[in-house]
């Protein structure tokens, strides 16, 4: 890809979420109080978050791969599971992960 090319994609996709960031301000606020609104905005947020933690934990490229993060990620969800602390939660996973690796574990 010319240097050209990626500066034009950059700017357009700038363009957009700035398109996107106004248009959060010309819908009425009655609309984004609406209780189905509200609800359907926290169902959405947990499920990209999800969909983010998925991808990123067992694909790498355009390869699906079982490493040590998806071990970590099942540390981190039993942790989560037993109310443990969020930095608890991390030193867990990040331990785990560790561990494996030098184990021997890609």
């Amino acid at each position: 890809m010319s240097p050209t090319t990626i500066w034009i994609t950059v700017l357009a996709g700038s363009a957009v979420c700035l398109a996107l960031k106004l248009a959060g301000h010309v819908v009425p606020g009655s609309w984004a109080a609406h209780p189905r609104v509200a609800r359907t905005a926290a169902l959405v947020t947990v499920a990209l978050l999800a969909a983010l933690v998925a991808v990123q934990t067992v694909a790498s490229g355009r390869e699906l791969v079982v490493d040590a993060r998806l071990p970590a990620l099942g540390v981190a969800a039993v942790a989560l599971l037993l109310r443990a602390p969020f930095i608890v939660v991390v030193v867990l996973a990040a331990l785990t992960a560790a561990l494996l690796r030098a184990a021997g574990m890609p």
